[in-house]
């Protein structure tokens, strides 16, 4: 506005013949004119300097701001603010990329990340330094010399599939996963490749199957012997004190016990050992009442001495099923037993044994008043090798579980925490069949 003044001015003189101050009211207009682009160009020098140390990411200067009123030291205190900001962000961004380098560092699967159309290799993990003996790689053409059975595979796979190769490595010829994926960016097309050795995961995971294995079978075959054992010292007290012949029936029930339940702990075992292909059910007619009989005298001498109230309740007596009685009288003691191992530590433990007949199936429950399932674990309980005990293999439930589907049936639960836990067997009434 000054400028436009000076400017009238100027003209205004020139017309009235005032030329000595015209002349100099013009040479004050052109040295505004002077000071004004000055200024600006100086702040466009400010401009380009900032825009140079943005573009190499120096976020490092400090513009003094003396004044927030003038135009340039609003521009200083906006730079301050923007280089502040991009501090940062580049702070974020480096500790993220630390803690990602850490986490792939971290892991024993070999992994690499180059740019897909060029192949430069943006990094290599220590996994994959340590397990194919390259501990540089600029490009992933370069792996030709060191592996080129592993680069052309690599290649060759495409982006978001997986495949297994058997590859020479460090640890010999060794099974490999190879997974890939790809994703873009304003800067090109990048791919990450995933090496993982199974080799070492399977025969970890075959060496720990061969031990639980072992383990389950004494602890299935313990969970028959015990309560025999403890059956056979009843009876053998017995005669120690015989005196009337009377006693000799109980001893003659007992001796069929010990042999029934003995014959049927070889049959178990037989279709225990093959873990997932339990052998074609023997089946027959069964009186439930008959299996309940048979349970019941195997375990009642153990409930009996740890106090636990023991019920067998059957509305029905003319129940029948049609299934292989060994495998079943098996389903029933796990049961059983792990139901009294819920109820040990609770006031006036109690487990039952009931059989109904309900919407078209026999149903045979096991309940307890112990501690209970929460609803987290009872999704898991029936997982091979899933247990929460210190103790246990993890197998029982499993294997029951697969022996009523070898029935056409099921196994299901229902449970509270602290409110004890129902078992319930599902089974196609015999006629059915």
């Amino acid at each position: 506005m000054l400028i436009l003044l000076l400017a009238i001015s100027v003209a205004i003189l020139l017309l009235k013949s005032e030329y000595v101050y015209g002349v100099f009211l013009g040479s004050l207009a052109i040295l505004l004119c002077f000071i004004w682009v000055r200024g600006y160009f100086r702040l466009y020098e400010y401009i380009q300097d900032f825009a140079e140390s943005t573009k190499y990411h120096d976020f490092t200067r400090s513009y003094a701001v003396r004044s927030k009123k003038t135009l340039e030291n609003k521009l200083f205190e906006a730079f301050n603010r923007i280089n502040n900001e991009f501090k940062n962000i580049h702070s974020e961004s480096e500790i993220q990329n630390q803690y990602l380098n850490k986490v792939i560092n971290i892991l024993d699967s070999g992994i690499i990340f180059y740019k897909a159309d060029s192949g430069n290799v943006i990094w290599i993990n220590e996994a994959f330094k340590d397990l194919f003996q390259t501990p540089h790689l600029v490009n992933i053409k370069g792996l030709k010399k060191r592996n080129n059975d592993l680069y052309e595979k690599t290649i060759a796979i495409k982006a978001g599939k997986s495949q297994v190769e058997t590859i020479e490595s460090s640890k010999g010829k060794i099974k490999l996963l190879i997974q890939t994926s790809e994703f873009k960016t304003k800067n090109g097309v990048f791919r990450i490749v995933h090496y993982q050795n199974i080799n070492e995961a399977m025969d970890e995971t075959e060496s720990k199957a061969y031990h639980k294995l072992l383990r389950v079978l004494t602890h299935e075959i313990m969970n028959s012997i015990a309560p025999i054992a403890s059956l056979a010292n009843s009876l053998h007290e017995r005669l120690e004190n015989i005196e009337n012949n009377p006693a000799l029936e109980d001893i003659k029930v007992g001796i069929y016990t010990i042999k029934n339940r003995s014959e049927g702990l070889i049959q178990f075992s037989k279709s225990y050992r093959l873990l997932n292909k339990i052998d074609t059910p023997k089946r027959e007619n069964v009186s439930i009442l008959h299996l309940f009989e048979l349970v019941n005298q195997l375990l009642e001498p153990v409930f009996i001495k740890e106090n636990i109230d023991f019920d067998v309740i059957i509305k029905n007596t003319k129940l029948v099923l049609y299934i292989d009685i060994n495998l079943i009288e098996q389903v029933l003691i796990n049961l059983i037993l792990n139901a009294k191992e819920a109820v040990k530590d609770v006031d006036n433990p109690r487990i039952s044994l009931t059989a109904v007949e309900l919407d078209g199936s026999i149903q045979i429950r096991v309940k307890d008043n112990g501690i209970g399932i929460s609803e987290e674990l009872q999704e898991q309980i029936f997982t091979p090798f899933f247990t929460t005990k210190k103790t246990g293999t993890g197998v029982g439930l499993a294997l029951s579980k697969q022996i009523m589907l070898a029935h056409n049936g099921n196994i299901n639960v229902e449970s509270r925490a602290n409110e004890g836990s129902i078992f319930t067997l599902f089974f196609l009434p015999a006629h059915s069949f």
